[in-house]
């Protein structure tokens, strides 16, 4: 196992996940220049409607931008496993395991088939193995929208989607801590009409993790 450990190393060398630079052997997600100078997160200003916490890995700039779109729009799907993990141990030391119910923010079906798959999903399901904690699909986007990256205001983001996201038939939600996990943050309407929806369902309370957030809504 460990020569076929190594062979893999060999033809699929670890990259970093930020600058794509190949780690040395002990380096695990990120290399050592973009560990000491990633632009961590550190507050985000103001309180989106209906979040009761927010944290995330990173501010969306940079290194931290391009390699998003590299996993996003370039099917670059092993980057989730980086992402997971990191914002696993983000969310142990931010809020803990407190809570009842781990989900995320889903993609149109329509979004999924035509990229091959769901984004935040993939880098959920690793920040659940992190975190000792069940998955649980509870939103379903019926309606495919225009990405909130084009429109250029709050208001338009929040009109883009609102209603387009509905509790999935028998997901019980009622009373429960649930948070929620997606990729970016900017202004903030996609997550909080996804934590109304939850918390019109019944839910105690909604928090929220990213990889990434914009320094400020803009």
């Amino acid at each position: 196992m460990r020569l076929f450990k190594r062979v893999l190393d060999w033809v699929f060398p670890r990259k970093c996940v930020l600058c794509q630079k190949i780690l040395e052997q002990r380096e695990l997600d990120l290399c050592h220049g973009c560990r000491a100078s990633a632009p961590y997160f550190a507050a985000r200003p103001g309180k989106i409607p209906y979040i009761s916490r927010v944290t995330a890995l990173w501010h969306y700039e940079g290194n931290v931008r391009h390699s998003l779109l590299r996993y996003k729009f370039y099917n670059v799907r092993s980057l989730a496993e980086s992402y997971g993990r990191l914002l696993g141990m983000r969310i142990l030391q931010e809020f803990g395991d407190e809570f009842d119910i781990i989900t995320w923010v889903p993609v149109s079906h329509k979004r999924k088939r035509r990229r091959g798959y769901d984004q935040v999903e993939l880098v959920a399901r690793r920040v659940c193995l992190e975190l000792g904690c069940p998955l649980t699909a509870c939103l379903v986007k019926h309606r495919d929208t225009k990405p909130n990256s084009g429109l250029k205001t709050p208001e338009e983001r929040k009109a883009n989607v609102l209603g387009v996201y509905h509790l999935i038939p028998g997901a019980c939600v009622d009373g429960k801590r649930i948070l929620l996990l997606d990729d970016i943050l900017t202004t903030g309407a996609t997550s909080s009409e996804c934590a109304r929806v939850l918390l019109s369902g019944g839910a105690k309370e909604v928090n929220l993790a990213t990889v990434a957030a914009a320094r400020k809504e803009h």
